[in-house]
């Protein structure tokens, strides 16, 4: 999982692994003023250079930044799938309406990004979307963008409580969440070394609070799917190529 978190001027982007048997683990961070895709790029290449092995495929949970799925496709290939945060779409459509529009529009939605065929589930946006299309436009182009992403793990064949858990960002959000809290009592931030060792510090402090992920009894099905997938494509590119 990835996401963004700010300090004073800066932005950090920071990253969360789940493992195989649904242990999570903060494993990077990278400094920049925002989420762009140099930044992004560069904190996926170090991981790559640290060891990060994605032989049998890997998920990356994004919460729909632009910068987020471009530098993932840019460092990993066919190799990584992208899920976009089923979350943060509801949430960004809902933005685009009128409040008296926004509570049927939102049940629409939920019901598609959970139903068990994600064909289904993808059609009823795009049909949804169309019904937005002449008052509400600029939801519907809201919905429309990244919309084949929306659906990636249940592509994957996983459902229940694994695909609730790996559908949205929450897991990395409350890292971010117990990062911030531990810095908030920082009220002057020197420079970008003592931004890094702060974030780290709340990362590491989240971490100690870590249970692993709800549904993970489903884990071997999804790490399954993910091997299959890799078998028909490349090896990985490696970090100096993405540097």
């Amino acid at each position: 999982m990835l996401d963004g978190v700010h300090f004073a001027d800066s932005c950090c982007v920071v990253a969360l692994a789940i493992g195989a048997d649904g242990t999570k683990v903060p494993v990077g961070l990278w400094l920049g003023d925002t989420e762009n895709k140099t930044v992004v790029t560069a904190l996926l290449a170090d991981l790559v250079a640290r060891g990060l092995n994605t032989d049998g495929g890997l998920l990356v949970v994004i919460d729909g930044a632009k910068a987020l799925a471009t530098a993932v496709r840019k460092v990993f290939g066919d190799t990584a799938f992208i899920q976009r945060c089923t979350l943060h779409k509801r949430r960004n459509v809902r933005d685009h309406l009128p409040k008296d529009q926004q509570a049927w529009v939102d049940r629409k939605l939920a019901a598609a990004f959970n139903h068990d065929d994600p064909a289904k589930g993808e059609r009823a946006c795009r049909d949804l979307a169309a019904q937005l299309e002449a008052r509400w436009p600029d939801a519907a182009a809201s919905l429309r963008e990244g919309l084949e992403d929306m659906f990636t793990v249940r592509r994957l064949g996983v459902g229940g409580r694994l695909a609730a858990s790996l559908t949205n960002t929450n897991c990395i959000e409350s890292m971010i969440s117990i990062a911030r809290d531990t810095t908030k009592n920082v009220k002057r931030w020197r420079d970008g070394k003592m931004i890094k060792r702060w974030c780290a510090a709340g990362m590491l402090n989240a971490e100690r609070s870590f249970r692993r992920l709800k549904g993970y009894r489903q884990m071997p099905t999804f790490v399954a799917a993910l091997a299959r997938h890799v078998e028909a494509v490349p090896p990985a590119c490696d970090a100096a190529r993405v540097a």
